[in-house]
């Protein structure tokens, strides 16, 4: 009898399950047994297996072969696992010294000729492995760049199974021949998954986003204001005016104006695309801010996560510590927009299905822009609207008020006048500057929050900011009259006090005083308070 056992790794959304892959060999009649809760693609794997290990020069037991794998509560699925059963029925038949396998963790597809094709999820995959305890990983050549991400583990890149059996036997590693210049990888294929590209706002989008220009943006200095103080404190944004006013491109240009995110935020934001499949190809590293866009016709699942078996990551996981701008958001259905108000408190998303309990991050920016009315005229001078005020009222319920509540930022975008667009105005800030601005009031907000685990002012619970960090003396009377007359809810004067912080910062304030509270308070009922709507140089 013949026994061995290696390690590979289970993914549940987008945090990892060390799974041990045990082979046993009996004598009886030949036979291929996998249990331990697989799915159907992992079930096929016993046809890519064994023709792996023929084409690879090795020889297929004849024996009953069992594979197991545990922990057999958890359920399992996908090709990765392909690599580690290869290598523990080449153990147990005394091909390769069990013992070497047993504290290496191999995360791999094998193709019937023994290449070794990508998966997805490499970076949550190692990282589970590494949070328990492994040191050595085995994982495809084409992803040995996102798996070295992770410190403190050795990482071995294959291109074959035959290369594998050679380092792992101490024989010489063969030379697998190298493809042909200008020919498509189809390795790389693993990588994606269909209907993940550019229509989606990330891949290759996200460069285009983030080479978008502020100053392109012709008038709109309140708006451009509150884009500002939301990419400082990471406040959600609300823009709402006819059409062609330039919504749109403030929210395409606010990627662009956030600091470039941290080691342990391009962690986070990777293993999410990993797992999702849209990490771009030669970059295993996001490191500056997602953005999302989702159609309105976007389904609940596939804006908060979901899917058959295990759940997926939705848009919310996608521009997790980034922007999700939902244009034409009143077009949103309201179910769909009101499963947002969970993750836009706790920054995450709980997905219960059958198959389990899935928690993703959603920790993002979220940017919604509507039209006044159906044909956009409302609020347009001179331009009657042709929508009876019932048809007004509907468009505009649609977005609720739990909802908008959960909105720091509300901004009435006015329309471009002529002068504005002949350029006869001074042109506004660049990105470059307002970025630098933005990265001052972010560094002053941290060296504040250091050691609180909050990282931006819209994280910070209310009861710390009135206790903790007060505003100046007098500074929320005007506040907290708006509160006393319903103008605010307690969360919304909670929302205001995050925004004045944030104001605070960007003007270089110690605390906040009346004028930064009474930008807040403009900035949140959209009603004027008799101060300008401008931080920092005039435009």
């Amino acid at each position: 009898m013949g026994f061995a056992r290696t390690c590979s790794v289970a993914l549940v959304g987008v945090e990892g399950v060390v799974v041990e892959v045990q082979a046993d060999l009996e004598p009886g009649v030949a036979a291929f047994t996998l249990v331990g809760l697989p799915d159907k693609s992992l079930t096929e794997s016993r046809d890519r297996v064994r023709a792996a290990v023929v084409n690879s020069g090795g020889e297929w037991p004849q024996k009953k072969l069992t594979v197991g794998l545990s922990p057999a509560s958890v359920p399992k699925g996908g090709s990765g696992f392909d690599l580690a059963v290869a290598c523990a029925v080449l153990g147990a038949a005394e091909r390769i010294d069990p013992r070497v396998l047993a504290d290496i963790v191999m995360i791999g597809e094998l193709g019937l000729d023994g290449r070794v094709r990508p998966v997805l999820g490499v970076l949550p995959a190692v990282l589970a492995a590494a949070d328990a305890g492994y040191e050595q990983v085995v994982v495809p050549e084409c992803t040995a760049a996102e798996a070295a991400l992770v410190p403190g583990v050795s990482v071995l890149g294959v291109r074959s199974l035959r290369q594998l059996i050679a380092v792992l036997t101490d024989e010489p590693v063969p030379e697998e021949e190298p493809d042909e210049p200008g020919r498509p990888d189809p390795m790389l294929a693993g990588l994606c998954v269909p209907g993940t590209g550019v229509g989606t706002g990330l891949g290759g989008a996200l460069d285009d986003t983030h080479g978008l220009d502020l100053a392109d943006v012709v008038g709109q200095a309140s708006a451009r204001t509150a884009v500002e103080v939301a990419a400082a404190g990471a406040h959600h944004l609300f823009l709402q005016g006819p059409p062609g006013a330039g919504k749109t491109m403030l929210a395409e240009r606010l990627p662009a104006i956030l600091p470039r995110l941290t080691r342990e935020e391009s962690l986070e934001v990777t293993a999410v695309h990993s797992v999702a499949g849209m990490l771009p190809p030669g970059r295993p590293l996001v490191d500056i801010a997602p953005y999302c866009a989702p159609h309105h016709s976007a389904t609940m699942q596939s804006l908060v996560g979901g899917g058959k078996g295990i759940a997926r990551p939705g848009a919310v996981s996608l521009a997790h510590r980034g922007v999700l701008f939902l244009d034409e958001a009143p077009e949103f259905s309201s179910q769909t927009l009101d499963s947002l108000r969970q993750p836009l408190e706790s920054g995450h998303v709980v997905i219960a299905r059958s198959a389990g309990v899935v928690r993703l991050p959603a920790r993002f920016l979220m940017v919604l822009a509507a039209n006044p009315c159906p044909c956009g005229r409302h609020t347009l001078l001179g331009d009657g609207c042709e929508c009876p005020a019932s048809v007004i009222r509907r468009y505009q319920a649609r977005l609720s008020g739990p909802l908008l509540d959960r909105v720091d930022l509300k901004v009435q975008v006015e329309p471009v006048t002529r002068s504005e667009l002949a350029g006869y105005g001074a042109r506004g800030e660049s990105t470059q500057t307002v970025a630098d601005r933005v990265l001052t009031a972010r560094e002053r907000a941290a060296a504040r929050l250091a050691g609180t685990g909050w990282r931006t002012n819209s994280e910070v619970p209310g009861h710390a900011l009135r206790t903790r960090w007060p505003a100046a003396l007098g500074a929320l009377d005007a506040a907290e009259v708006d509160l006393e007359r319903g103008f605010l809810t307690a969360r919304g004067l909670d929302r205001v006090l995050r925004v004045a912080w944030t104001v605070a910062d960007l003007a270089g304030h110690d605390r906040p005083d009346a004028q930064d509270v009474a930008l807040a308070l403009q900035l949140r009922t959209g009603i004027s308070r008799g101060v300008p709507m401008t931080i920092g140089a005039p435009t």
